[in-house]
């Protein structure tokens, strides 16, 4: 029985180790293969020629019921909304960009968690969609952005891994 106790150790505390290297390049490539091209996509629809100005896309995603309001009239949009949106398709271009190539990747990965709720509080608020409830055997709005918060912890915990910018920078 000890020899197969120690066999089990032996075992896992290689996966252990071998967890330092997998779970944070895995984490990194799931945002890649999920998440990469649903924020260029989000990001590319806020702009309307350059990123300086916004399109009515952007008033319509980061605004909707002030954007409704004035029936989508991008001429309308007061200086606040402007600056807001700027930062926000910024952060929707900057924030994956950085994840890809794992530069800064604790902090970017923190900034993505304060942008999922960030999103999610426009979603319930701007677009009336509905929140839902965990542990309620439904797939809701809330068990959706808790998964995503969940990645960006284990990335913001873990770091980028070895295949990244963070780690090339480290061995300078």
């Amino acid at each position: 029985m000890t020899a197969l106790i120690t066999l089990y150790n032996d075992v896992f505390d290689r996966f252990d180790r071998a967890s330092d290297i997998l779970v944070p390049t895995l984490a990194r490539l799931v945002f890649i293969a999920i998440f990469l091209v649903y924020y260029w996509n989000s990001a590319m629809l806020k702009i309307d020629g350059s990123i300086f100005s916004p399109s009515a896309g952007a008033f319509g995603q980061m605004f909707p019921k002030a954007a409704e309001a004035v029936l989508y009239d991008i001429s309308k949009i007061t200086f606040f909304q402007r600056i807001v949106i700027f930062f926000g398709t910024v952060a929707e271009f900057a924030l994956p960009a950085l994840l890809l190539v794992g530069l800064l990747t604790r902090v970017t990965a923190l900034g993505m968690i304060g942008f999922t709720w960030v999103q999610t509080l426009v979603d319930v608020n701007g677009h009336n969609i509905p929140f839902g409830g965990l542990f309620d055997n439904a797939i809701t709005l809330a068990d959706q952005r808790v998964m995503w918060t969940f990645l960006f912890l284990v990335i913001a915990i873990k770091g980028a891994g070895p295949l990244s910018l963070d780690r090339l920078l480290r061995l300078r």
